[in-house]
């Protein structure tokens, strides 16, 4: 009936929601307020998601690929074999500050689209009012990729604040012609470079949304384009040179890894690519259709804005979007969905920005609550997230690290004085993760993977060896490593299954070597 009250539990949440939008949209204070308040819901918003990861992983380890990235931080490089090295520059000062734990690596990773979220909240605040500033902040955590998928730290999740703070940085820059924004967009595309190749689509994306808006040439002809270009390529310039001078490892790693595709294969990705990336951002971009009910006149102004600068600001966020379709089939490459999640920093500019939009402040209030209520209650279902992922099991590598662990310190404790610095073998990467002495990994014994490796490091500082007794590869390597110094002695044989809840993974045994420093 019109008119009509909404029921008690429909009360309690929009008065929940509306609790938290005034407090970010206090009139009596500014923005100043605002903007101490966004940072600590923001603050809270990084512990809860934390706070989950150690809940429903209590089962496993750290990911291989988050142990990896501790084994590059502490190789200091300007590169390494797979992607380039500001992952691992990340993951070093941030083990400088805190433990290496699985608490304080959850925390760097909801770190990342928190962070994220704040740079929205700021680069919003040039296109939408107070209260679509919020809301567009609440839509991104609706999404996986500013919660669950975050969680699991790599190269994917850097990129969330970077891609966010270019471009930021360049529509200021273009904007404004500021000099001081121009430099910050040249940093901020470089840590964008520097964090993983793939953001060439955003700056081709930024290049391409630049040359299309009718104010190119005195953007083209004013120095903050040139500085941009300056900053970024001085930024970029030493990790060229290591390229360089190292016969180009990732280049290398990515076609011995991913063989070209099939003009079918390249174009089927780039269709689901697509599909998938649409997918994970339905939900916002269905709330708020729903919500505000758009007229075809204001949804035509969310794709083609007439505004020139809100214009801009839609091509800088459909071109990196769009680009991987034609890059995937012009290179004959496959590319997946979740390699999209840095790309959506501009949706709620895209979504909220058309002046006819009108969502009803009750429906901001009730996506408010949503927002708050996901977290919180997958809090609370991650101890059963936990249950049902150690039932359905995970592999060795995503497990055992840390059981194995304790044995070999034990085993080259009992061999040598020594300091542990080298684990080679089977799962090295999670091994070396939760050993005291924080060494580095020496995984299979591959020289290609672990370029900071040479046999005068083993020989020097020995190694400690593992494999699962099942890996005859690897047995076969380490036993003839072993055999070269018999000062080692004989090897260890262990088995380890992790229990959780009264279940039990497949027991795994291992086989530890002991290779004396010389």
């Amino acid at each position: 009936m019109t008119g009509a009250k909404p029921s008690r539990p429909f009360r309690a949440i929009d008065t929940l929601g509306g609790r938290l939008r005034a407090a970010l949209a206090d009139p009596r204070h500014g923005d100043r307020r605002n903007n101490r308040n966004m940072a600590l819901a923001l603050v809270f918003y990084t512990l809860l998601w934390a706070l989950y990861g150690v809940l429903a992983k209590a089962g496993q380890d750290v990911h291989p690929d988050m142990a990896e990235l501790v084994t590059w931080a502490r190789e200091p490089a300007l590169g390494y074999f797979k992607h380039p090295p500001l992952a691992a520059w990340l993951v070093a000062g941030w083990f400088r500050i805190f433990p290496v734990a699985d608490w304080s690596y959850y925390l760097l990773a909801a770190a990342m689209p928190s962070l994220a979220l704040w740079i929205v909240w700021r680069l919003s605040a040039d296109y939408l009012d107070i209260d679509k500033r919020i809301l567009g902040v609440a839509l991104l955590t609706l999404t996986p990729f500013f919660g669950v998928i975050a969680l699991k730290f790599n190269v994917n999740t850097v990129l969330l604040p970077l891609w966010a703070a270019t471009a930021f940085a360049f529509l200021r820059a273009f904007e404004r012609r500021s000099l001081l924004w121009a430099v910050l967009a040249g940093l901020c595309a470089a840590g964008a470079m520097l964090g993983k190749y793939w953001s060439m689509f955003l700056i081709a994306g930024l290049v391409l949304a630049a040359l299309m808006d009718r104010r190119r040439w005195s953007f083209l002809l004013s120095p903050v384009a040139w500085i941009m270009v300056v900053v970024g390529a001085a930024v970029l310039a030493p990790h060229i040179v290591w390229l360089v001078q190292n016969d180009y490892p990732p280049f290398r790693y990515v076609a011995a890894a991913h063989a070209p595709a099939t003009l079918f294969a390249s174009a089927r990705s780039a269709v689901t690519y697509l599909l998938g990336s649409a997918a994970y951002v339905a939900l916002p971009v269905v709330l708020v259709l729903l919500a505000a009910r758009p007229d075809r006149a204001t949804v035509h102004d969310m794709l083609w804005p007439q505004d020139p600068a809100r214009r801009l600001a839609a091509r800088a966020f459909f071109m990196p979007l769009l680009l991987p379709v034609f890059g995937a089939i012009a290179f004959s490459v496959e590319v997946t969905s979740l390699w999209s999640m840095s790309a959506f920093a501009l949706l709620p500019v895209a979504l909220l920005s058309p002046p006819r939009l009108a969502v009803p402040r009750i429906a901001v209030d009730r996506i408010l609550t949503l927002a708050i209520f996901i977290p919180v209650l997958m809090t609370l279902a991650a101890p059963v997230i936990a249950i049902v992922i150690q039932r359905n099991g995970l592999p060795p590598d995503q497990t055992q690290g840390s059981l194995v662990a304790p044995w070999v310190e034990a085993t080259w404790r009992a061999r040598t004085s020594a300091p542990l610095r080298i684990v080679g073998g089977d799962n090295a990467y999670g091994t070396a993760f939760y050993l005291a002495d924080k060494p580095t990994a020496f995984p299979d014994f591959n020289k290609a993977e672990a370029i900071w490796m040479d046999e005068a490091r083993v020989t020097r500082d020995g190694m400690a060896m593992v494999c699962r007794v099942a890996n005859a590869g690897c047995i076969a390597e380490a036993q003839r490593r072993a055999a070269v110094d018999p000062r080692g002695g004989a090897p260890v044989d262990v088995t380890v299954a992790r229990m959780l809840a009264g279940y039990s993974e497949a027991p795994q045994r291992y086989r530890i070597w002991v290779l004396p420093p010389k």
